[in-house]
């Protein structure tokens, strides 16, 4: 095989990677950055097979592998999906949001990727085929660790999809950096409320960049069903954000501030989506 196929189908894609060690390229903003002074092996490049691109709805949202942040902030989505859009527009600068893809996000599998936790918010599940088939895995199962998958050899990445349930509501994100773009956050959240009666009768809250892989907070999540609109803020307590986060010390903050910046950016995120 040579040193680099675009394959046209998926069908095609998927015998390439059955080819002894494959690099899967679906962007690029991370793959050659992260390469050094050469890959190893051949590279496929997935942005040529139109299954993998676009977003459809019925029965939920499906996002293809290869569709690009500029794609999805731009597209017309419900008010639930507003918090995906708005790490959309945060991702890097605008070349990053054209040429990067939420399913290399994904994969990349960074603490700190900003599109995780919008997704977790959405119960994302993330689709995934090989030559033997296809399978569907919770997004929480799909990240292990940082730069850890549970992709198989052979595998990729096909969609990303957001059940029916995922679509109720209004959420937002908010993100915090040593600077307001073009930076790796040192916390993120995304929260989506669904209201009716004026009280909140579903919440979903996850934290990024504070853990080895982003999370759920189901303690605030318990907190904030049955407060009314103007309660939830005040159910967001600290221990229930902290308990179940594990930040670290690094350059960027110290696990100590990441506990208490993630707290506040919680209540924002909340308040965002109840707006």
């Amino acid at each position: 095989m040579p040193d680099y196929a675009r394959p046209q189908t998926l069908t095609d894609a998927l015998r390439l990677m059955g080819r002894g060690r494959v690099s899967v390229l679906a962007g690029g903003t991370d793959l050659y950055p992260g390469a050094g002074a050469a890959l190893a092996g051949a590279v496929v490049d997935l942005t040529g097979v139109p299954e993998l691109c676009g977003l459809q709805t019925g029965h939920g949202l499906r996002i293809g592998a290869a569709t690009s942040w500029t794609a999805i902030a731009e597209a017309d989505l419900p008010p639930a999906l507003r918090a995906l859009q708005q790490a959309a527009w945060q991702i890097g600068g605008r070349q990053i949001q054209n040429a990067g893809t939420i399913g290399g996000n994904l994969c990349n599998a960074s603490p700190a990727a900003d599109g995780v936790p919008p997704l977790m918010a959405l119960g994302a599940k993330v689709e995934l085929a090989s030559a033997q088939g296809t399978r569907r895995l919770a997004l929480e199962a799909f990240l292990q660790g940082p730069r850890r998958t549970a992709l198989s050899p052979g595998e990729v990445v096909t969609a990303i999809l957001i059940p029916e349930s995922g679509l109720q509501g209004r959420s937002a994100f908010v993100k915090l950096g040593a600077r307001s773009h073009l930076v790796i956050s040192i916390a993120m959240v995304a929260a989506r409320v669904v209201v009716q009666a004026g009280r909140v009768v579903d919440a979903t809250v996850a934290v990024g960049a504070c853990s080895p892989v982003a999370v759920r907070l189901p303690a605030v999540e318990a907190a904030l069903r049955g407060a009314t609109v103007a309660e939830a803020l005040d159910r967001v307590q600290a221990a229930d954000v902290t308990v179940a986060l594990a930040p670290i010390d690094d350059v960027r903050a110290t696990a100590a501030y990441r506990l208490a910046a993630a707290t506040e950016l919680v209540r924002r995120a909340v308040a965002g989506a109840l707006a």
